[in-house]
């Protein structure tokens, strides 16, 4: 038994390997509501969400999800959920106040990294990276989850 959610493990492999926040977003997302809107897993999430609508041009929608998040994700500790949250939430920052300034259209798109500083949890993302077929980044549509299977279910039935 992992004391890290599978979807969160899920999530850290999307962000890291395979850069794909459009994913990041649907699992994370799932877990947040399962653990009632907890506001380190929004934080989190508001990343991926920042960097999808940056990599995507609309520099104005993530400069506002990466600046949601800082606020969300300052109050936790540098070192929280077996990663090295102090550090990301620095680069969020940076890139936040590089998107503000007046020339933000020359800002360069980058992808970050999220540190992990638990060995039981690099472990568990080694394995579970194993079974997790890597994702072509930016998927437009949902594959997994609740609302997923509901879609699949009803295009099923309307094959009968």
């Amino acid at each position: 038994m992992s004391i890290y959610e599978s979807l969160y493990i899920d999530y850290l492999i999307y962000f890291n390997r395979d850069q794909d926040y459009f994913e990041c977003h649907e699992v994370l997302e799932e877990l947040w509501l399962e653990r009632d809107r907890d506001s380190l897993y929004k934080g989190l999430l508001q990343i991926a969400v920042g960097l999808y609508h940056f990599r995507n041009g609309n520099l104005r929608g993530g400069s506002m999800m990466l600046q949601s998040s800082v606020d969300l994700l300052e109050p936790y500790p540098d070192t929280t959920l077996g990663i090295n949250l102090g550090v990301l939430v620095q680069e969020v920052k940076e890139l936040v106040k590089e998107l503000s300034e007046s020339n933000a259209r020359s800002v360069t798109y980058r992808d970050l990294s999220i540190r992990i500083v638990d060995e039981v949890l690099e472990e568990e993302i080694l394995r579970r990276s194993l079974e997790l077929k890597p994702n072509i980044p930016q998927r437009r549509s949902p594959t997994r989850g609740r609302i997923y299977e509901e879609k699949m279910k009803a295009m099923d039935q309307g094959k009968s």
